[in-house]
């Protein structure tokens, strides 16, 4: 009777208690989660090189006379420039969207050896922009009257590391995809090489304060040259990465 009443009781809570059921919980994985930050980091360089664009054209808008053209890049944040302080403001900014696209491509980098050195070098160019507010030029009409100093010098300096370092990013990292980037990336060293010496031309005559009609356009081209080879680098590598992940 006893064991009767035990298998009752056991029956009827076998059917009283509803079967357990276990939700499923989606918790990004390390992996999944490293590979958001490799797409963040990357897509920082597509908005360093929009950042810097729009810093030209509206930094450039806040000093009345101040002409494009004619004028380069740096005298927007020169000493006395009207415009120093917001182009120095966000050019941090840009500093650190590149710094952090460098990171990105080094760690997207696996096992090619070039962008791993594209990320050391754009990491390192990124940086440099630390020093740039400690090395601005004086005006034009200072620097024609004998009034410049040792930011000046620095100011070429640091000119003369940046440069190599964006040529040998776009050369070695030439090597990193196929055929086309690479044609792409030896196309774009030859337009910085074009451009860079137009630009080199007309440095003498920006420190005597004479005519440059077309300092500013030719500098422009070689920036933007390499603002958009930076883009062209992250849209590989975000495409790589997804054909990767095979979305």
């Amino acid at each position: 009777m006893a064991l009767r009443l035990l298998s009752t009781q056991t029956t009827m809570s076998t059917i009283a208690s509803p079967p357990i059921h276990h939700i499923p919980v989606d918790v990004p994985s390390v992996r999944d989660r490293a590979s958001l930050a490799r797409r963040v980091l990357l897509g920082c360089g597509i908005l360093s090189s929009l950042l810097y664009v729009a810093m030209n054209v509206f930094v450039a808008m806040q000093w009345e006379g101040y002409s494009s053209a004619s004028q380069t890049v740096s005298e927007l944040s020169a000493i006395g420039a009207p415009t120093r302080s917001l182009w120095v403001v966000l050019a941090i900014g840009y500093t650190v969207l590149v710094a952090a696209f460098g990171a990105g491509v080094w760690t997207s980098a696996r096992e090619s050896r070039a962008l791993r050195i594209v990320g050391g070098l754009m990491i390192a160019y990124g940086l440099t922009g630390l020093v740039w507010p400690f090395a601005p030029m004086h005006l034009r009409e200072v620097l024609a009257a004998g009034g410049g100093t040792w930011t000046d010098t620095m100011h070429i300096v640091l000119a003369m590391v940046t440069v190599p370092l964006m040529l040998v990013a776009i050369g070695v990292g030439a090597a990193a995809f196929g055929k086309r980037f690479r044609y792409y990336s030896i196309a774009s060293l030859a337009i910085l090489l074009a451009f860079g010496v137009l630009t080199g031309r007309d440095g003498p005559r920006v420190g005597a304060n004479l005519p440059t009609p077309w300092v500013g356009v030719w500098e422009r081209i070689l920036i933007g040259v390499f603002l958009l080879w930076v883009v062209v680098l992250a849209i590989a590598l975000l495409r790589s990465a997804r054909d990767r992940r095979g979305v």
